[in-house]
C-alpha cells in the first residue's frame, strides 16, 4: 500500500514570540498551533484582528521565522527549505503590492519571467489568467487606478502565474464592498474546483462559512477549535445566542433562567446578558419583560442562530469583533 500524500500544510506546536524592545515586553503572537491541510482543500484560518492569523501566514510563507515548533509546506520545512517553498507557493497579501509603473498584464508577465517562464510563455499564461478572471478590458490599465476588487483579482492572477501548489490569501476581501466580495468568492470557488489548495485568513465569519471545507478558529495566538463548520457547530456552537443590553445593571431575576431546560448557559456582565439556548423561542421576549418589570429598559437586542459566530462566542465568551 502506498503512503498517503504529504499534506499541503502541516504545523506542530508552531510558535512565534516577538522579542522585547525597550519598555515593550516580549509579545507571544502565536502560542503553539497545530494545523493539517490536505492537498486540494480550501482551509480557513478564522479569528479577529490581532489573533495571530497574519503571523501564522507569515511563517508558512517563510517571511517570518518561527521561534518554536515546526511547519512544513508541500513537505518542505519553512526554515530549512525557504527558497524552494517560495517557488511552490503563491501569496496574496492584504494590501495592493502591484507595481504601479506596469500595466496589469505587465505585472503578470514580469512575475512569470521571475519564475523562469520564457517571454512567450509568460505572455500566454498572463492572457489565460486575465481572461479567466474577467480582466480583459483592464489588461493595459494601471493597477492603482482600478477598483479594489479588480486590483485584488490582478494580485490573485499574479500569484497564480507559476502554478503554485498552495495559494495563501491573507484577508483577500478586506475593504471590499459586499457585492465585490461575493464576486471574488465565486472566483475562489472556481480555483478550488480546479484542484487548487487554498489557505485563507479572514475575520469575516460568513466568508469562512461560505468558502471553506474546514476552518480553524484562533484567538490570542492559540488554536481554539478546528473542523468543518458543521462539526464546530455540533461540538462548540450548537446554541442560539440571545444578547440583550439593558440601560442599567441586569435584574437578578435573569440568573434563574440558567436552571431552565433548553438553556445551556447565562452570562451577565453589568447591563449585558447573553443566553445560550438550544430552545430559543420566547427567550428574547422574556428578557425584555424581565427588564420592564424591574424598571430597566433594553437598549439593544440580537439573536444569533447556530453559526461560526456562535461558535466563537461559545469558545471565547466575547464578541467576535471586540
Amino acid at each position: 500500500m502506498s503512503a498517503p500524500p504529504e499534506p499541503a500544510v502541516q504545523t506542530v506546536e508552531l510558535k512565534k514570540t516577538y522579542p522585547a524592545a525597550g519598555p515593550r515586553p516580549a509579545v507571544p503572537a502565536v502560542r503553539g498551533i497545530d494545523l493539517d491541510v490536505p492537498r486540494g482543500e480550501f482551509f480557513g484560518l478564522l479569528g479577529p484582528n490581532g489573533a495571530g492569523k497574519s503571523t501564522t501566514i507569515g511563517m508558512l510563507t517563510t517571511l517570518v521565522v518561527p521561534t518554536g515548533g515546526t511547519a512544513r509546506v508541500s513537505g518542505l520545512d519553512v526554515v530549512k527549505d525557504a527558497v524552494e517553498i517560495k517557488r511552490r507557493i503563491g501569496v496574496v497579501s492584504q494590501n495592493n503590492t502591484l507595481d504601479s509603473d506596469l500595466t496589469a498584464a505587465e505585472n503578470l508577465e514580469f512575475r512569470g519571467r521571475f519564475f523562469g517562464l520564457s517571454a512567450r510563455d509568460a505572455r500566454r499564461r498572463a492572457d489565460e489568467l486575465i481572461e479567466l478572471f474577467g480582466l480583459t478590458e483592464h489588461r493595459k490599465g494601471n493597477p492603482f487606478e482600478m477598483s479594489g476588487g479588480q486590483a485584488k483579482r490582478v494580485m490573485i492572477c499574479r500569484a497564480l502565474m507559476h502554478g503554485p501548489e498552495v495559494l495563501f490569501l491573507d484577508e483577500p476581501t478586506a475593504g471590499l464592498d459586499p457585492q465585490t466580495r461575493t464576486n471574488l468568492w465565486e472566483v475562489l470557488r472556481g480555483l478550488q474546483a480546479g484542484g487548487q489548495t487554498i489557505l485563507l485568513t479572514t475575520h469575516y465569519m460568513e466568508e469562512a462559512e461560505a468558502l471553506c471545507d474546514r476552518v480553524a478558529v484562533v484567538d490570542h495566538g492559540r488554536l481554539l477549535a478546528a473542523g468543518t463548520v458543521d462539526e464546530l457547530k455540533a461540538t462548540a456552537g450548537a446554541d442560539t445566542v440571545i444578547t440583550v443590553a439593558y440601560d442599567a445593571p441586569a435584574p437578578d431575576e435573569i440568573h434563574k433562567l440558567g436552571d431552565r431546560d433548553g438553556i445551556s448557559k447565562v452570562e451577565v456582565t453589568g447591563g449585558q446578558v447573553r443566553v445560550f439556548a438550544t430552545e430559543p423561542d420566547g427567550i428574547l421576549g422574556e428578557l425584555v419583560g424581565i427588564g420592564s418589570a424591574a424598571g430597566v429598559g433594553v437598549t439593544d437586542a440580537t439573536q444569533l442562530r447556530p453559526s461560526l459566530e456562535t461558535v466563537f462566542l461559545t469558545l471565547t465568551g466575547r464578541e467576535y469583533r471586540e
